[in-house]
């Protein structure tokens, strides 16, 4: 829980590739079902209209169970910089509620970004680490296949 009382999530993850490289990663549909979820997960499709403003929604399958839906709505898209958007499941859990990600990227070097992620405010601490085990699986699909685009 942050000082202010929001029950949020931050990560910071160094990627190989340049800011436009990892922002077309976060946005682009195909590039984002190539790594987007937990391990074991897959992403049969993505819809996305990229503009504040503008829907998105990702289908998501887990490995053993029915496929869901992850929906929400652009508010910031900074390309290649920042990226806001709203996060809520199409059937929610009952301790779900709809949070804003924010997506933030520096550049470390012509090479490397880093990539902060903020998210909440959760409703209760299970869903707050349930999701920070998921960026963080998905996050490492990403930096796996940024690293191996430059092999």
């Amino acid at each position: 829980m942050t000082q202010d009382g929001v029950l949020g999530l931050h990560l910071r993850r160094t990627l190989d590739g340049s800011l436009p490289v990892v922002f077309r990663e976060l946005t682009e549909p195909r590039e984002l079902a190539r790594w987007w979820g937990p391990d074991g997960f897959t992403v049969p499709s993505v819809e996305s209209d990229l503009r504040p403003g503008g829907a998105y929604r990702i289908a998501m399958q887990p490995p053993e169970s029915e496929l869901f839906y992850l929906v929400g709505e652009f508010i910031e898209v900074e390309s290649p910089r920042r990226l806001s958007y709203t996060f809520r499941w199409e059937d929610p859990d009952p301790e779900d509620q709809e949070t804003v990600v924010t997506l933030s990227l520096h550049a470390i070097d012509a090479e490397r970004s880093e990539l902060v992620l903020d998210q909440g405010d959760f409703a209760t601490e299970r869903r707050r680490a349930l999701h920070e085990e998921g960026w963080s699986q998905g996050l490492g699909k990403l930096g796996e296949l940024l690293a191996s685009q430059l092999a």
